[in-house]
């Protein structure tokens, strides 16, 4: 299967290889001649977004930003060593996960915490720094130039407070990361795109998801690009299912603030919302194959609802 796919508007998805087919995207926008990739995936990706850079014939300084949405290693962990072949690039990061970048020691341990270190390796290799003098610290609202195409930085916390997403009014479309969600084809139906929310560890933070979603709608998107995964349409429908489930995990995990085996409750109660909002999106997968997909989201979510009620 290819890896990257035209989107038009000079958008291309690139299909970082992390996990499995489509889960993990990375984004090149290009204009002019001039490029700027919108999160990297791992060190593993990193052929891949400088193959598409060949394939598309533009050379490694001709890439003049690279963006990570937030400094999760799904996103953010091939940074470093993309760097080091983009002679030209500098890296435009949410002033929370600026030191990460800088001095990725304590994102190594934190994510280590979470996966040991045999996941670690398999799945992101060494985390490589980036000097200090290519590195910016984004601000809310502020816009950058590609070529004279304009990319608007956006402040969304709810996921991470490192997190931000990238408007790109020509394309009318928004990068965002994990902010809106995860939506995987597998589940694609005659009804459309199924999404569901994500509150991986550490910083989920309900109301400031829901605002940062709301935002995002008052942009008048048509179009949302996913790292998990891809382009959706269908905004409106796609933020009330992801409100509606936000709303659903706090209560579950409210019900069971202080129950005794937590975490495998939370991770059944979740399993039980997505099985069920799959049924109604009719899903035509066996709900074994569903929850086999959902499986690493589960346990990530469960985690970070756990670390939420505690917080």
């Amino acid at each position: 299967m290819d890896f990257i796919e035209d989107l038009g508007h000079g958008l291309y998805a690139i299909d970082t290889g992390f996990q499995r087919p489509r889960f993990d995207a990375a984004y090149l926008v290009v204009e002019n001649g001039r490029a700027a990739f919108i999160d990297t995936g791992t060190n593993h990706a990193v052929p891949r977004l400088l193959a598409a850079l060949d394939r598309l014939g533009l050379a490694p300084d001709g890439v003049d930003w690279v963006i990570p949405t937030h400094v999760h290693l799904d996103h953010a962990g091939g940074v470093g060593l993309l760097m080091q072949s983009l002679p030209t690039a500098r890296l435009l990061v949410h002033p929370r996960g600026l030191r990460h970048m800088v001095d990725p020691r304590a994102l190594w341990d934190g994510a280590l915490a979470v996966y040991g270190e045999q996941e670690m390796q398999r799945s992101y290799g060494e985390l490589v720094p980036v000097p200090a003098e290519r590195v910016e610290a984004s601000r809310d609202g502020q816009v950058i130039e590609l070529a004279g195409r304009p990319l608007l930085i956006l402040d969304t916390p709810g996921h991470a407070r490192h997190h931000h997403c990238i408007w790109d009014a020509q394309s009318r479309g928004c990068f965002t990361g994990d902010t809106f969600g995860l939506s995987y084809r597998e589940f694609d139906t005659r009804q459309g795109p199924w999404i569901l929310p994500t509150s991986t560890p550490v910083q989920f933070d309900p109301p400031a998801l829901k605002a940062s979603i709301a935002r995002l709608l008052g942009l008048g998107p048509q179009s949302m690009y996913l790292t998990h995964y891809g382009r959706v349409g269908e905004v409106e429908r796609l933020a009330a299912l992801l409100l509606g489930q936000i709303d659903e995990m706090v209560a579950l995990a409210l019900a069971l603030k202080d129950a005794d085996e937590r975490h495998e409750r939370l991770k059944a109660g979740l399993a039980a919302i997505y099985l069920e909002r799959l049924r109604a999106h009719g899903s035509m997968l066996a709900p074994e194959r569903q929850l086999q997909l959902l499986a690493m989201d589960i346990e990530l979510n469960a985690q970070g609802l756990a670390v939420w009620l505690d917080r």
